[in-house]
This record gives C-alpha cells, sequence and structure tokens, in this order.
C-alpha cells in the first residue's frame, strides 16, 4: 500500500508540474522582436538606437529612441490564454494623447485587433487576455508603447501549449522611416494605430519607425544610423520639424549619407500635409508651400540626374483639407487621421515594393 500512495504521489507531482504555465521572459528566444533595427546589441532593453550611438546623437534624440515605437512582440501560440507583465519608468501623460497610444500595449490575433494593456498609477502594467476557447495556431502581435520606454517582465501562456515562429512578412527587409512626432505616432490612439503600424499590416511588411518627437532635423548622424540598416525602401518624412530653409539645407546631404550605402534602394521623399493654420495665416501656408516646393524640386533633379529610385510623396495625398477633423489638435493626426495618411501612402510603397494593390474593401 506504501508503494502504490507513493506512485501515486509521484504521479500527482509529475501532473502538477506538467500544468505549470509557459513562462517566456524578455530574452526569451520564442520572442520575435519586430521593428527594432538594433536589438541584438542591446536586447533586452526595448529601444530605437543602440548605446553605441548614443555619443553620437543630440541628448534629445537619445531619450526619445528609448520610447520603443514601432516594436511588436510577435509569435504563434495554441494557448487559450495570454498575461503580459511590464513597467513604464514614467507615469507622466501628455493632454493630447490617450494613456494606451502613450504607454501601452495593443494585442492583434490573427491580424485583428483584440484589446488593450495600460499602466496603473505606478506604472505596471499585468494584463489577461483570452485568445480563444480552442486550442490552435494564432499569430499574436503586441504593438509596444508610441511614447514611453517599457520594461517587459515576462509573457506567460497556457501549460503544454505550444510556441513557434510567426509567419514569415511579404518580403524579407523592412521599411524604414524617418521623421517627427507624426511618424513616431503622435497622436494615435493605441500604439497599433500610427501610420506605420497600419501600413505594415496592410502590406504584411516590417517596419522601423524612427520618428523623433519635435526632432526630425535631418542631422548627418542620424542620417547616418538610417544607412547602417538593411531596409527594402526609406521613407523620408521629417518636414514637420524644421523650418524651410533647415529641410532645403538638410535634405540633400540626408539623402547622400543614404545613397552611400544603399545606391539603388527606394527612398520616398514626403512634403507636409494639411495644416488647418494654412487657412488662417498666410505666413504658416507660405512655410507649408515652400517646404512642398523644395521636396517637388529636390526629388525631381535628383531624378532627372539619373536617380531613378527616389520618388516624392505628395503631402497633401495623405492628408488634405477636407480631412482637418482627422487632427487632434490641429497639427498631429488622431487615429482617423492616421487612416488617411496610410492610404495615400499606400500605393506608393506597394508601387516601390512590387507588392499587388489592394482589393477595394479590403
Amino acid at each position: 500500500m506504501q508503494r502504490i500512495l507513493c506512485a501515486l504521489g509521484c504521479f500527482v507531482g509529475l501532473v502538477c508540474l506538467s500544468a505549470a504555465p509557459v513562462e517566456l521572459g524578455p530574452n526569451s528566444s520564442q520572442l520575435n522582436i519586430s521593428g527594432l533595427g538594433w536589438y541584438a546589441e542591446d536586447a533586452p532593453i526595448l529601444r530605437r538606437l543602440p548605446l553605441r550611438l548614443k555619443p553620437t546623437v543630440t541628448e534629445a534624440v537619445w531619450s526619445l529612441a528609448q520610447h520603443p515605437s514601432g516594436a511588436r512582440i510577435r509569435f504563434r501560440t495554441d494557448s487559450t490564454r495570454l498575461t503580459i507583465a511590464a513597467a513604464n519608468p514614467d507615469t507622466s501623460t501628455m493632454h493630447h494623447m490617450t494613456t494606451v497610444g502613450q504607454s501601452g500595449f495593443d494585442l492583434y490575433v490573427d491580424g485583428a485587433y483584440r484589446s488593450s494593456a495600460w499602466p496603473d498609477s505606478t506604472g505596471k502594467i499585468r494584463k489577461e487576455w483570452v485568445l480563444g476557447s480552442d486550442r490552435k495556431l494564432r499569430e499574436v502581435t503586441l504593438y509596444l508603447p508610441l511614447y514611453k520606454a517599457v520594461t517587459l517582465q515576462g509573457i506567460t501562456l497556457d501549460s503544454d501549449c505550444h510556441v513557434e515562429p510567426p509567419r514569415a512578412f511579404a518580403i524579407d527587409k523592412p521599411v524604414v522611416f524617418y521623421g517627427s512626432s507624426i511618424t513616431q505616432g503622435g497622436c494615435a490612439e493605441n500604439p497599433g494605430l500610427s501610420f506605420t503600424a497600419i501600413l505594415g499590416r496592410r502590406l504584411n511588411v516590417d517596419f522601423i519607425n524612427l520618428g523623433f518627437s519635435g526632432n526630425g532635423l535631418g542631422e548627418p548622424a542620424v542620417a547616418a544610423a538610417l544607412a547602417e540598416l538593411d531596409p527594402s525602401a526609406y521613407v523620408l518624412d521629417y518636414w514637420g520639424n524644421p523650418s524651410p530653409e533647415v529641410f532645403r539645407e538638410t535634405l540633400p546631404g540626408f539623402v547622400n549619407t543614404l545613397r552611400q550605402r544603399h545606391p539603388t534602394l527606394p527612398i520616398l521623399v514626403t512634403s507636409p500635409f494639411w495644416f488647418p493654420a494654412e487657412a488662417g495665416s498666410p505666413e504658416a501656408h507660405s512655410q507649408s508651400e515652400r517646404k512642398r516646393a523644395i521636396a517637388r524640386d529636390f526629388v525631381g533633379t535628383r531624378r532627372k540626374a539619373g536617380d531613378r529610385q527616389i520618388f516624392l510623396v505628395d503631402g497633401l495625398t495623405m492628408l488634405n483639407a477636407s480631412q482637418s477633423y482627422g487632427l487632434v489638435d490641429g497639427v498631429h493626426p488622431n487615429s482617423l487621421g492616421f487612416q488617411f495618411c496610410a492610404d495615400g501612402l499606400e500605393p506608393n510603397l506597394r508601387r516601390v515594393l512590387h507588392l499587388r494593390s489592394r482589393r477595394m474593401g479590403n
């Protein structure tokens, strides 16, 4: 009888052990971290520039690089539940952004939005989601905060679940976006609703977001950083921060730096979308018009000189005067405004990446 009880106890112990949940820590090789071009250098720190580049960029750019805008955690699993634990070091909020967009996570399952997680008053994030009632493989994507640093503490899944790599993107290399707060994602309500994230889902392409709020100024050090990457295309969307004079001065050097490393890669240069201030201020309208002319003339001149892989994207096709309600403060898009921006940029990216056109209604 003692042998039977001992054997039964051992069996129960094995069952309890096997029922332990699957814990994926921040260093887990089963978590695919997309959208951070230098992640392997400083993993598991979730930031957009590597530590070795800190001395080369401004203090403001380095500070903004701690915000993992565009970063995604991706994998497939047959777990029915998912729990995330993370923390923001800073609990402040901005008046024109939601806490979710600024500091939270979005969960997408098989490409569809499910729900979000956001920090409590101490900056701690803990959220459990139901992925489904049955055990089948699902594609999981977690979008990271747009405007706050975050530390991932772990992801918990069902016991005995399978975890597999995510599905491949439509093309092997990411699209790299450079720009201002608009590119970084201000002021999307959710991390998954910046225009870069929307385009990533629509095109099924990886992307790297190097928008730096208030600091997209075309600095040579940032151009050199972008040139280190190995993308499928660059989108230069930094018209929002520089004056027309600075925009004109920096654009040629920025592109030349990229061309030294990537002589034939597609480069898309955007011009200003519509600011409502243009309707009431001749000066504001003149500033935007000058930048539109600078982008148009620059791209036209380079193409005539033989660079056939540089393209202009007219910002007024991304957001025009009739769509100005897509701005939260007259400057930054809300989530609807980012839909407009994605609509305008999408056909240009499809063309240069040789991706099939999206069917209407899809």
